[in-house]
């Protein structure tokens, strides 16, 4: 019998990345996956800069721009390709040091996660390994795996158990949570063709806003293009397997190019749901990626939510298993989530229904007011912005209820000497960003916290950060939240003195 601290089902993006971020820390794990190898086909195809950060995180920075492709934003086109309205993003690096959008094929994306993750060897992945029961004790959680080749049984303990084991998840089954519904359905078509020759089509995601068939097109790599359409009562995939068959919905896009250069990797049906987990933990066992929330495609935020859920969980757990912190900031996890993810679901809806709903009215309407729609507060800036929501008030995100702060946000992962961002000079740590350097006292407090101090340089990015929240120091966590802001540093240092004692819950002592 096997005994190891954690072990993670699942070795899809969200494992992977967790059992990563895990080592990091020094953590042993072990990754059980039913698969031998990286699940070869096309899903996810889009990520922001949010989650290129975690991916440079992962010490994949190179590996990732070898196979990503920076895009430009989102076009909302009408059944004659004319543009009804455009939202752009920026492909140069911003405030995470990525683009705000990239595509990438998800196998590629995998591939070199797991090759990362051999890096570590406190990590261990099993192939052909299949959870078949979970069950908790007072010391523990048994996992009893099966050998998919062999067919031989084993057990395996583990302290906690982060179950990455997608939308038909055993993990959330076993410990009894249920996926709520979240009133969005659709079956699409999903297609992704080869071919070298040049398309010729803006470098962004097209939203085809047609009422006969909406649709999507994006070009995801320098050969590969992924095209989704909705299907209508009736049809199936397997109406659209045949180039011939297909070529009629993509040919405002391909033009003159002969069927012959063009190769189908594959046609699937998929049921875009907007769904989440009622609760993401029972004691010693956690959701994460699919197995917690399904989000439809609209915004491509569906793997990056798993891959935040990791970030967030990580740090927190190998916290736990040092002793540095207490067991109770395990509760923070599904409070900070799954609000945060339930706002980009309900983002994701309202952008889908807004491009593809109400039949030829809503077409009509949308030619109306498209060219408008740059006009409506806070539009844009959702089309455009990359930026997510704060994480909600939490013992580890202390936000003052009726007042600005950066509490919950993402700090900035700014240059800082050199080449140098924050998060290098972090390196997985807590860090205190102040606009003054801190007296030696205060220096020597935080470095007995395990922390770093950063110093926001007058007019550094930094700088004009802490000022546009009302702020003069932050305490950053390891994931690169804000814990809380304010004016005293002193208050702020003591805070994250606090969290070797136990969890403070202090909110307006740190003058913000």
């Amino acid at each position: 019998m096997s005994v190891v601290p954690v072990v993670v089902v699942g070795a899809g993006p969200t494992g992977l990345t967790t059992a990563t971020l895990l080592a990091q820390h020094g953590v042993e794990c072990l990754i059980l996956d039913r698969w031998e190898s990286a699940y070869p086909l096309p899903r996810a195809v889009a990520l922001d800069d949010e989650v290129h950060r975690i991916l440079a995180r992962l010490g994949l920075l190179d590996e990732f721009a070898a196979i990503a492709r920076p895009h430009r934003g989102l076009r909302l086109i009408d059944r004659r390709m004319r543009v009804l309205a455009e939202f752009q993003r920026d492909v140069a690096p911003g405030r995470h040091g990525y683009p705000q959008g990239s595509m990438f094929d998800q196998p590629e994306l995998e591939e070199i996660l797991r090759r990362n993750l051999t890096r570590y060897g406190s990590a261990t992945l099993r192939g052909s390994t299949e959870v078949t029961a979970l069950t908790q004790d007072a010391h523990g959680v048994r996992l009893d795996v099966t050998d998919t080749v062999t067919g031989e049984h084993q057990v395996v303990r583990a302290a906690y158990v982060l179950g990455c084991d997608g939308a038909n998840s055993l993990t959330r089954a076993t410990i009894g949570a249920s996926m709520q519904d979240l009133g969005f359905t659709q079956r699409w078509l999903v297609v992704d063709v080869v071919t070298k020759a040049e398309l010729g089509q803006w470098e962004g995601v097209h939203q085809l806003s047609d009422p006969a068939r909406a649709g999507t097109y994006m070009r995801v790599g320098k050969t590969r293009y992924r095209w989704e359409f909705r299907l209508t009562p009736g049809e199936t995939a397997d109406d659209f397997r045949d180039m011939t068959r297909l070529h009629p919905l993509i040919s405002r896009w391909t033009g003159n190019i002969p069927i012959g250069k063009l190769e189908m990797v594959r046609a699937a049906e998929y049921i875009f749901r907007a769904q989440i987990a009622d609760h993401w933990r029972d004691r010693r066992v956690f959701l994460l990626g699919d197995a917690a929330h399904l989000t439809p495609p609209f915004i491509g935020q569906g793997m990056g939510a798993g891959l935040r859920d990791a970030m967030n969980l990580a740090w927190k757990l190998a916290s736990v298993l040092d002793g540095s912190l207490p067991e109770t900031v395990l509760d923070t996890y599904q409070i900070e989530r799954k609000h945060h993810t339930r706002a980009m679901i309900r983002l994701a809806k309202v952008i889908g229904a807004a491009m593809t709903a109400g039949g030829r009215v809503g077409d009509i309407i949308r030619r109306a007011v498209a060219p408008r729609l740059h006009l409506v507060p806070g539009l844009t800036a959702l089309a455009t912005d990359s930026e997510t929501p704060a994480l909600r008030r939490s013992a580890l995100v202390l936000r003052p209820r009726l007042r600005r702060t950066l509490a919950g946000r993402l700090c900035p992962n700014a240059i800082l000497d050199g080449e140098r961002r924050l998060d290098d000079v972090a390196a997985g740590r807590f860090a205190i960003v102040t606009s003054t350097e801190p007296p030696a006292t205060l220096q020597t407090d935080i470095e007995q916290c395990g922390a770093v101090f950063v110093t926001a340089q007058p007019g550094s990015d930094l700088h004009r950060w802490l000022r546009s929240g009302g702020a003069h120091a932050a305490v950053v966590r390891p994931d690169g939240t804000v814990l809380s802001a304010g004016h005293d540093l002193s208050a702020l240092v003591a805070i994250l003195s606090g969290l070797k004692e136990g969890l403070s819950r202090p909110t307006t002592n740190a003058g913000g």
